[in-house]
């Protein structure tokens, strides 16, 4: 029979300042109210030990998470982006910094979450709501307005920015559904991707941003952008079968027909689809999978002469950005392998997957004017980047984590991606730095120790090694960074 586990417990943009901390004021007073009925419910008979902030079926959790980095080749840290500091290298990583970051081993956020039996079979009606913020600054976490603050500006000036799907929305996740551990669960709104789901159950660095290159990079979450780690107005289902088979299918709706998308859609894709298979036997949890999104939006900055061509079209510069539009198709396998189920003395669990991922031009070109996730717009659109050849990236990742006992975490990972090449004319078939059409690799390792003093309270240490060749390094200011992080996450 089929069995349904929630993904509710606590796991892991578009407003001007003064708006975004009015909402996260508007979300924390919310929580303020619930805490304090929390409390009235265990002081009127809950047990002591139950340390949970639930009452009447809904629970409020979170997670506080800073931590101090350097970075031997960075840009300036960002306040809105997810992680504040580039953590992996980039483009334009120019030089050494230090600072105080935001959620290195984990998003910070501040949720609500509710289960109620519905008297009907062994079903109950869910729903949940999480905001997701940036400690270092206070500000709700907004990777698009990291990009929009360095539109104009000279790849050696600019701070850290760099595409998500985290764009300053109030509610990174807002759902409801039914739920049955017979039956599975469905749920509609804005939610986490199968992809998203898969990566975070087998990435060894457990998608920390500061260690892992699947947190940190949404490409491989979002079978080839960043914006569909998370899908807006979507239906997805998950069921576990006699605790052996799991099943996971997400249906991105249009909302649009594709004459009124070109022009007047919005979202951060015009349709997805994602199913994903798989078993657990002996210890062994493996899963395979197969994407496929339309009209996906790459979000970047507008150089000086782009920002020139707003004039009249009504766009606001602090809104705009470049957009690469694309079809992208993934496919691939990951597993894990808990080593105690035959060792109990070795309490290690091996990880590794491999991911394909296809790029093409997209099915609907879209304009500019394009209303991209959080309230942004596309001021410049490129929608032909593949129009000779296809780009083919293939992700790969391996490691581990040791559990040296319940307190202490050790963690190594290694990842990879390999881009063929996609380049045309005199640069046809190149593997060098000449185009970034050329084929390329983007090399990283890591490692990472966490441990829990308490339940709730842990702190962690760790540092991230990346390094780009050949055509992924085209345009690179450093082509190397490392990243030796220290910090300390409250979790509720």
């Amino acid at each position: 029979m089929p069995t349904s586990k929630l993904p509710f417990a606590s796991g892991r943009t578009t407003q001007e300042g003064g708006t975004s901390r009015v909402r996260l004021a508007v979300q924390c007073g919310l929580a303020a109210g619930l805490l304090a009925s929390a409390a009235h419910a265990q002081s009127t008979g809950a047990k002591s030990e139950d340390q949970s902030l639930t009452w009447h079926g809904i629970t409020l959790y979170g997670i506080v998470d800073a931590g101090i980095q350097y970075n031997t080749h960075s840009a300036a840290f960002s306040d809105y982006f997810i992680s504040g500091g580039s953590d992996i290298v980039q483009k334009n990583s120019a030089g050494s910094v230090i600072g105080v970051t935001s959620n290195p081993m984990a998003q910070s956020r501040v949720g609500l979450q509710g289960k109620e039996s519905l008297g009907f079979l062994d079903f109950s009606g869910v729903f949940k709501l999480e905001t997701y913020f940036n400690p270092a600054s206070g500000e709700i976490t907004d990777a698009l307005k990291s990009i929009t603050q360095n539109n104009g500006r000279s790849i050696t000036n600019q701070s850290t920015n760099i595409d998500s799907s985290l764009a300053g929305q109030l509610f990174e996740q807002s759902f409801v559904g039914f739920s049955s551990p017979t039956y599975g669960t469905l749920t509609w709104g804005r939610q986490n991707t199968t992809l998203a789901d898969l990566i975070a159950k087998y990435d060894p660095q457990q998608t920390a941003y500061a260690f892992s290159l699947l947190g940190l990079s949404g490409t491989p979450a979002g079978g080839g952008a960043t914006q569909d780690r998370r899908f807006d107005d979507s239906l997805k289902y998950v069921a576990r079968y006699a605790d052996l088979i799991h099943l996971n299918v997400h249906y991105k709706f249009q909302n649009a027909s594709a004459a009124q998308f070109a022009t007047a859609g919005s979202g951060e894709a015009f349709s997805a689809f994602e199913v994903a298979v798989g078993a657990d036997y002996a210890g062994i949890s493996g899963d395979v999978f197969y994407t496929k999104v339309r009209d996906a939006v790459a979000a970047g900055t507008l150089s000086t002469a782009q920002l020139a061509t707003l004039a009249g079209t009504g766009i606001a510069p602090d809104k705009a950005v470049a957009g690469t539009i694309s079809d992208n198709a993934s496919y691939g396998a990951m597993v894990s392998y808990n080593l105690a189920s035959l060792m109990p003395a070795a309490p290690v669990t091996l990880f590794g997957g491999f991911q394909h991922i296809s790029f093409m031009n997209p099915s609907i070109p879209l304009n500019v004017g394009f209303d991209d996730i959080g309230g942004y717009k596309l001021g410049a659109v490129n929608n032909t980047a593949y129009k000779a050849a296809d780009k083919i990236l293939k992700v790969y990742w391996a490691g581990a984590r040791y559990a040296m006992n319940d307190k202490l975490n050790v963690a190594v990972a290694y990842y990879g991606e390999k881009q063929d090449s996609y380049a045309t004319g005199a640069n046809l078939g190149c593997s060098t730095a000449v185009s970034g059409a050329c084929s390329g690799n983007l090399d990283v390792a890591s490692i990472s120790v966490d441990y829990h003093f308490t339940k709730r309270f842990d702190a962690y240490a760790g540092a991230m090694w990346s390094a780009v060749t050949k055509g992924l390094a085209n345009g690179y200011l450093n082509t190397s960074n490392i990243d030796p992080t220290i910090g300390a996450r409250f979790s509720f």
